[in-house]
Parts: structure tokens; sequence; C-alpha cells
């Protein structure tokens, strides 16, 4: 195979076949000169997860093979990058050795950290012990719920980044109102155990999910992080993050998101800040060191919310500023730090959080997105997926 390449692009997922669709569509010379790197064979749109774990959609709608998606002028090497070389202008591959570019595209998304949870590796998929953040697991939250028959329902959030900073508590307004519908809702305690502060980071939208909570009346335990599950005695650790003490909390099912972060040969690499991201500009996108290498996407140390409609928005930035170094032009576009949340808050029920760097709300439509909309639930679940697959995906929007 060809060891050099105009463009490299490592990681297949939303943030690199949206960069190699919209590039392939600006410039048609770059047919056959981008190289897309993932060792995965299957893509997945990952925000139907929460769907699915509350019984609405069946899982393998988010599925798609990822050589059905690689833009038709790109090729695709199903390979895992090892290390970078930005001083030479090279990365390595586990088994096609080294490969040369003359721009760089960093997009291979976030790694989940299962086993700093003690205990929660070995029990995920048994016991009570649910996750939507696994492909493999996400069927057995909606078991567990149609199987569970009244006490402790508890949902958590950990003390790190994580891909859509909703999902943690989609499920959990789900599950309540279908404990509702089962009618041992009276018998039962919704409990969220959060690392955060806060329901939410954006007043506006905090605000109205706080009155969410109080009508559901779901318990809330913020600045703590779960620590291990002991899935034989259903107890679950936590440690609260402003006194450092442990406490133990009793339950009959538990949704887990795990700890994530930045990919292993990311940390390790010469791209990385401190805390392991990519450390990109965070207008141009273009890495603080080197200025043939941009990146996007949750592998970065872009401080908004790691979502898909993030991704949406770094694309054409990343794709513009590509263009003009590549004509040793100076770099015109500028990211504002725009990202989405569609929070499920029920069977029919969504509040859409839009908001910038600054925690201002950016609503795109005429209306008070931090009302619950029974049409916003329906954009996310039928046409959200849409837009994603054959908008997106294909460099048009």
């Amino acid at each position: 195979m060809r060891t050099h390449y105009r463009v490299v692009i490592v990681g297949a997922g939303t943030g690199g076949i949206s960069v190699a669709a919209r590039l392939l569509r600006e410039k048609h010379h770059l047919r056959g000169d981008i190289l897309l790197i993932d060792p995965a064979t299957i893509h997945y749109y990952q925000p139907l997860w929460t769907l699915v774990g509350a019984g609405i959609v069946k899982k393998e709608e988010s599925a798609r093979t990822m050589d059905s998606l690689i833009p038709d002028g790109a090729e695709w090497l199903q390979d895992h990058v090892t290390t970078f070389d930005p001083e030479k202008n090279q990365i390595e591959t586990s088994h096609h050795g080294r490969i040369q570019y003359d721009f760089l595209v960093v997009s291979p998304g976030i790694e989940i950290d299962w086993e700093k949870i003690k205990g929660l590796q070995e029990s995920l998929g048994t016991k009570g012990v649910c996750s939507n953040y696994s492909y493999e697991h996400v069927d057995y939250t909606w078991d567990t719920l149609e199987n569970f028959t009244g006490g402790t329902a508890l949902f958590t959030h950990p003390a790190s980044p994580v891909k859509c900073g909703g999902a943690p508590q989609k499920i959990m307004y789900l599950a309540e109102e279908y404990l509702n519908k089962k009618g041992i809702r009276d018998s039962s305690r919704v409990i969220f155990g959060s690392a955060n502060p806060a329901i939410f980071d954006v007043t506006k939208y905090r605000e109205a999910l706080e009155k969410v909570i109080e009508r559901k009346q779901i318990e809330t335990h913020f600045r703590v992080n779960l620590t291990e599950i002991k899935a034989d005695e259903k107890i679950a650790v936590f440690e609260n993050l402003d006194s450092g003490e442990s406490f133990e909390m009793k339950y009959d099912m538990i949704h887990v998101t795990p700890p994530m972060q930045a990919p292993a040969f990311i940390r390790n690499s010469s791209l990385a800040d401190s805390g392991g991201w990519v450390d990109v500009d965070k207008h141009t996108l273009q890495h603080q060191q080197y200025s043939n290498i941009f990146g996007l996407g949750d592998c970065t140390n872009l401080p908004t919310s790691k979502t898909g409609a993030a991704i949406r928005k770094q694309a054409p930035v990343v794709v513009r500023n590509v263009l003009d170094a590549m004509s040793s032009h100076l770099l015109t576009a500028s990211y504002d730090g725009y990202s989405s949340c569609p929070i499920v808050t029920g069977y029919g029920s969504l509040i859409l959080a839009e908001f910038d760097y600054d925690k201002v709300p950016q609503e795109s439509m005429p209306f008070n997105q931090a009302k619950e909309r029974r049409s916003m639930y329906i954009l996310k679940k039928d046409f959200l997926p849409i837009m994603y697959w054959n908008g997106m995906l294909k460099g048009t929007m």
C-alpha cells in the first residue's frame, strides 16, 4: 500500500468521516489522497443507545458497517495507530508500518475506562448492573427495567469528561416514567449520584431540569463519584469529592456511566496536553505546536461538551482551516464552542440544550428550548438519525 498521503485522518468516527466527506466535496483533486485509519469494522450512532436502554428502539438501528460509510474518494486502512512522529510528519501503525502525511487530522474519539470502577467490568450486564455506554450490554438496561419490581434505582455520572454529558440523566428520566407506567413508582426510589456540582452547566437548562427532578421526585447527590460496585451485595461505594470520605449506597438496579479518557496512543504522544487530550487552539482547532495537525471531537481538550452536535460545527472549521493551511493562507474559520444536548425527559418529551463556550444558549428554534416538548423528542428519535447518516456523514450538513 501507499505510504504517503496529502491528508491522513486518524479515526473514522463522526469527526473523521465528516471531515473526509467535506474535504472531498470541497476539493475534488484530493480524491485518492485522503486516508482514514480506524480499526473498527462497525460504526455506531451512539445517541440512539439511550432509547435502546429504554426499550424504544432496537440497538441494531444504531449500527452500520464501516466500509459502507467511507466517502468515495477516500481510502480506509483498518489498523491501529501506535505512535505519532510529528517532527517527521509520520505515524506508525500496528500492521502497516509508517505512513507519512502533509496534513494530519486527529479524531479517534474517547476511551471508556471500565476498569477504573472496582467490580464494574466483571459485573456489567448481570445482577442489575447496567450501562448504555456499551453496545454489547445496552439491551440489559431494558431487561433490568422490565424486570424491576421496586426498590432503589441508582444512576451515576463520573468525575471525568464523558461523551454526551446528558446521557447519564436521560435514561434516569425514562426509567422513572417507566416505573410510573408499571405502577411501581411509589415503591421505588430513583437516585442520581453525580460528580458534577449541579444537574447541568448552563443556567437556563439547569433551572428547567431542576423542575423535572422535583416533579419526578428524584433524589440527587452531587459532588460524589462512584468508585466500586459490590454486585453480590448490591452496594455502590462513592467518594465525596469535597470531603474525600467514602460512603455506601444500596441499590436494586444501577445504571453506571463509566469514567472516560483520551485513548492511550493519544495520551502517550507529543500531541497531548498535560491531561492527555489533543492540544488544539479552541477556535481554529489547529494543534498548538504543529501547524499541519488539526484535531476535533471527543479526543481534544476543547472546553465544551463532547457531543456529535459539537463535531457537526467543528468539522467545517477543520476543513476550511486545513484548506487554508494547504494554500499557505491565514486560517479563516473559527469555532465558538457550540454544543448541543437533546435531553430526553420522558417517553415523548425533550429539552433541547444548545450553547457555546460561554455557556450562553445558542438556540436554533424560534421558541424556548428549555421547555419540554414532544416535537423535540420526535426530532431526536426520528429525524436526527436520518440527518446523521444521510447528511453529516456525507459532508452536507
